[in-house]
């Protein structure tokens, strides 16, 4: 029998994450908002938390039912026999996630199904394990709509966006299954030229150069099924192994970044670094103006400063047209893509967006900006000058 999965993603990344399942060999698939339920063995959800670029979590459903009141979840995870799905030394927590619910108190709930973890360890092996809400070896899963509830397992452990190799970040860094989805959004492939000008702690190029050297995005962490009673190790280490396999050799990869702040600059290199990459990219320290990009045209991606982040909405002002100079004088018959939640940005700019397309970083709600910046589009000015001669 098939086992019942949720993985979720950021919004606007449930196409790709649907794609990512069928190759990991998920049946069933359906899509919602911000995720998608589906099933599969174990082989299948270990596929998807060593190889999903743009899964948040992948959750193994354990129990579902109707309720009305807090003592129905109570009951409804008592039921459940927790001690065979982990060991009592494991410390546990436990989220309660909601959507029309009708009671009143959701860390009444999660109390209550705490509870009912505790009490069903005690009633079968006489101890029950701890909480621990920081560094949970696992974590249990509650989701609620107005009458129904969906138990849950997590099998990925930390979130999977933690790839464990952005060691150093800056203030409010991009999450790494994003970074990978615009990456796929874009189009982008590897062997093609691409350019974060605005690179902060280097996600969009950490997240390319292991597309570009086909490195798992799960390959060097551990996940929350590994402390899972059902864990078939012979099962993941031949997964594993064939992704380790699959890796390509260290070479660059016409991958390039560079950032007006000197310390974004050095944390970047300092990531790159650390996980053996630094090889791969070409990092410069550069302000967004004074760029000199690849002779070769290319995509250009970046997750430019906004009002969250400096708190300076007439410096930004002032900056969009100076980007907009430089655009169109330096990359000509470039593609380029602009993730902000300053939609006063294209505008600004006076540049027209392609395609607008709306994504969340965390949850702030952005705008995913496509400007292509059309070659020949100076070749008026070159046809005046040839006439002159």
């Amino acid at each position: 029998m098939l086992n019942q999965y949720f993985a979720t993603c950021p919004r606007g990344l449930e196409t790709l994450l649907v794609d990512e399942l069928k190759q990991s060999g998920a049946k069933e698939i359906k899509v919602t908002d911000g995720g998608a339920s589906f099933a599969g063995e174990l082989a299948v959800v270990y596929h998807a938390n060593l190889h999903s670029r743009v899964a948040t979590r992948i959750l193994m459903q354990v129990g579902r039912g109707q309720y009305k009141t807090e003592d129905d979840l109570y009951q409804g995870a008592f039921k459940i026999n927790w001690p065979n799905w982990f060991d009592v030394k494991h410390a546990f927590m436990v989220k309660v996630t909601a959507v029309r619910c009708p009671l009143k108190s959701l860390e009444f709930v999660t109390l209550r199904v705490k509870d009912a973890v505790c009490d069903k360890f005690r009633q079968a092996v006489g101890s029950r394990p701890n909480i621990d809400t920081r560094e949970p070896a696992v974590r249990v899963h509650v989701y609620l709509t107005a009458d129904s509830y969906q138990l849950y397992v997590d099998t990925s452990g930390n979130p999977l966006y933690q790839r464990g190799n952005r060691k150093n970040s800056i203030e409010a860094p991009l999450r790494e299954n994003l970074a990978a989805g615009i990456l796929k959004l874009i189009g982008w492939k590897p062997g093609q030229t691409l350019l974060d000008p605005m690179c902060g702690s280097g996600t969009f190029l950490l997240e390319a150069v292991m597309m570009a050297l086909n490195i798992a995005p799960g390959l060097y962490r551990s996940f929350g099924f590994e402390k899972l009673k059902n864990f078939e190790s012979d099962t993941f280490k031949k997964i594993k192994n064939a992704a380790t396999k699959a890796v390509k050799p260290l070479s660059f990869q016409k991958i390039y970044g560079s950032d007006l702040d000197l310390r974004a600059v050095r944390i970047t290199k300092q990531n790159l670094s650390e996980a053996g990459w630094l090889e791969a990219v070409q990092i410069t320290h550069t302000d967004f103006n004074s760029l000199v990009p690849p002779a070769e045209p290319g995509i250009l991606v970046a997750n430019p400063p906004y009002g969250v982040r400096i708190g300076e909405d007439d410096t930004l002002a002032a900056l969009y047209p100076l980007m907009a100079a430089t655009l169109k004088q330096k990359l000509a018959g470039w593609n380029t893509y602009f993730l902000t939640n300053d939609l006063r940005m294209p505008k600004l700019m006076r540049l027209s967006p392609s395609k607008k397309t709306p994504l969340f970083n965390g949850p702030l709600e952005c705008r995913l900006f496509e400007i292509k910046m059309v070659a020949g589009s100076n070749r008026k000015d070159k046809d005046d000058a040839k006439a002159a001669e």
